[in-house]
């Protein structure tokens, strides 16, 4: 089965000038440009494709391949902004167009946003959107504690980060169940914490029954014995300099740290804490 947006692998029907045809089956013929034929390839041969419409709506087809498909999401660039929208860089010759109607906020150039591609029923075309919650789904049902998931990392709370789930779900991850700050639109393997009454939900980056404070613990622990079993980055050292160690806020290093020293596993001395 092929459809508008996806990868799918279709046969050579016919060379045309230019190019070539291939079976598009349910959606027809798609054209191949010639300088996306594979070099010893003939009628009959299949190739790999990425199916998408030209600036024309001709159903086209090529070999590279996008940053996202139809309902995935990923981290792209705007190249230039209009009053109809925005283009961002997806990865192929043809930029993606997200309309001013699908922006939470108005696109800045020069700037990247976690967008989503989808197929705009009025004119047939592939389209992005950064307005995520009118597309992805925040009901948890599905999902179970301790399921491993594929995380976007697609904005910000007081309380923590916004993340896709798997392309297809949103969720929040509490900042003390991250053992490092995060980056808009950085990718990264997570797990379902909880899911709410409210069906919501919650998010971290740790396996189950390990929480940030353990992780970041553990770090410290590692970084003191391999720097002479004492540190000077204490619980009043500057928080730039705590974050280029551990890339963590002050607030949760002076929290594993007042652990460790609870726990017996280190001492707080003048200007440095020192591995027992």
């Amino acid at each position: 089965m092929s459809a508008l947006g996806t990868t799918a692998t279709l046969k050579i029907m016919k060379l045309a000038t230019g190019g070539c045809f291939l079976d598009g089956k349910e959606l027809g013929e798609v054209f191949l440009p010639g300088r996306e034929i594979p070099a010893g390839v003939a009628v009959g041969d299949e190739v790999e494709v990425f199916i998408y419409r030209d600036s024309e709506a001709v159903l086209t087809a090529t070999t590279s391949r996008p940053l996202a498909e139809v309902g995935q999401c990923a981290f792209m660039k705007v190249l230039t902004v209009t009053k109809a929208g925005a283009f961002v860089d997806w990865g192929l010759p043809k930029d993606l167009f997200v309309p001013a109607s699908e922006q939470y906020k108005p696109l800045e150039a020069g700037r990247s946003y976690v967008i989503l591609v989808y197929v705009d029923e009025r004119t047939g075309r592939l389209a992005g959107t950064a307005r995520l919650h009118s597309r992805l789904s925040e009901d948890g049902s599905d999902f179970r504690a301790g399921q491993e998931v594929d995380l976007i990392i697609s904005g910000f709370s007081d309380l923590g980060y916004k993340a896709v789930i798997n392309h297809t779900h949103l969720g929040l991850i509490f900042r003390d169940d991250t053992p490092e700050e995060l980056r808009y639109g950085q990718k990264l393997k997570g797990y379902v914490k909880f899911v709410r009454t409210d069906k919501k939900i919650d998010l971290s980056l740790l396996p189950p029954g390990l929480s940030g404070l353990d992780m970041l613990g553990q770090r410290i622990l590692e970084h003191l014995r391999t720097h002479g079993r004492s540190s000077h980055l204490t619980d009043q050292s500057p928080s730039a300099d705590i974050a280029a160690a551990f890339g963590v806020s002050k607030s949760n290093y002076k929290k594993a740290v007042g652990r460790l020293y609870k726990q017996k596993k280190i001492s707080i001395e003048t200007g440095r804490i020192v591995l027992l």
